[in-house]
């Protein structure tokens, strides 16, 4: 075997500086533990400062934002074509700006796991419904149609009924900047078996996975588009932090935290998410969230 050149570069990326936490990691338990320790408190760090830098930009982006609403409602003064132009590049721009904020903070937030559930009996049809009316206007000035049909045999149970708005309208928000103009999105639900069940003899009396079922346990809820389509490849990885699949990269907006915060609050009500691409003649995209229902 030949020796290894000088300059040669690792697979996991460039040579660390001296005193980095990731180079001399083998060692004694305590050298592990010490090493575990500092990358902790970096990784912590990091965690920390991230809402704390997006708190510091919210405050002057929402003074500027408030400056460009008076301008744009003309109480300054009488506005001409080119300067109602510029002052609504100038509203997109902070719109994005804030959404991107938002985003810093959300992630922030789950990723300490300072997030409550709060479980009430509602009704997913008009969770969903809600939902689906706020984004329309969005959808209709980029020309595409949305449409959600409600499942008469999803019955209402408990779950939280904020958390999973934000989890849909995140896809939603997915699916409206990846479909092209005159393109399609679809919301829909489903009751859905989850057959956690054991096949496995069970030493338990009255083990609830040995048990049959013969109603639905569980939700499902896809958002479908008609847009290029995620190659298979990126199917996992989309829901990676800050992952931007590559040729898409310079086409859209956004931090490439959509998907991962999806993914985190899926988590935390117990569900699961999973990326379905192509749909149909090599385009189109279909998101499916499930999480359970006891009582559908």
């Amino acid at each position: 075997m030949s020796p290894t050149p000088k300059n040669a570069v690792s697979p996991l990326g460039p040579k660390h500086a001296p005193g980095h936490p990731f180079n001399n990691c083998e060692g004694s338990p305590a050298d592990v533990q010490e090493q575990f320790e500092r990358l902790r408190e970096r990784y912590q760090r990091c965690t920390t400062s991230l809402p704390s830098a997006a708190h510091d930009l919210q405050t002057p982006l929402s003074i500027i934002s408030g400056y460009v609403g008076v301008l744009q409602g003309e109480k300054l003064g009488a506005l001409n074509d080119r300067q109602r132009e510029v002052l609504g590049d100038m509203a997109s721009s902070c719109k994005r700006l804030q959404n991107f904020i938002q985003d810093f903070l959300t992630y922030s937030v789950l990723e300490t796991g300072e997030m409550q559930l709060r479980f009430e009996l509602g009704d997913l049809n008009e969770s969903l419904a809600e939902v689906c009316s706020l984004w329309s206007p969005r959808f209709q000035e980029k020309g595409l149609a949305v449409y959600f049909l409600a499942n008469e045999k999803i019955t209402p149970f408990p779950f939280d009924a904020p958390k999973v708005q934000r989890v849909i309208s995140n896809l939603l928000d997915n699916a409206c900047k990846f479909t092209p103009t005159g393109g399609t999105v679809w919301l829909h639900a489903d009751p859905y078996m989850w057959d956690r069940r054991s096949t496995q003899p069970s030493n338990f009396p009255n083990d609830r996975r040995q048990r049959s079922l013969s109603t639905p346990n569980a939700v499902k809820v896809s958002v479908a588009d008609t847009g290029p389509g995620i190659g298979p490849e990126f199917h996992l990885e989309v829901f990676d932090d800050f992952f931007r699949i590559p040729q898409k990269s310079n086409e859209t907006d956004g931090t490439g935290l959509g998907l991962a915060i999806v993914e985190r609050r899926v988590d935390e009500i117990g569900g699961a998410v999973e990326c379905q691409s192509p749909i149909e003649n090599g385009r189109g995209t279909r998101f499916l969230v499930r999480f359970q229902a006891s009582a559908i």
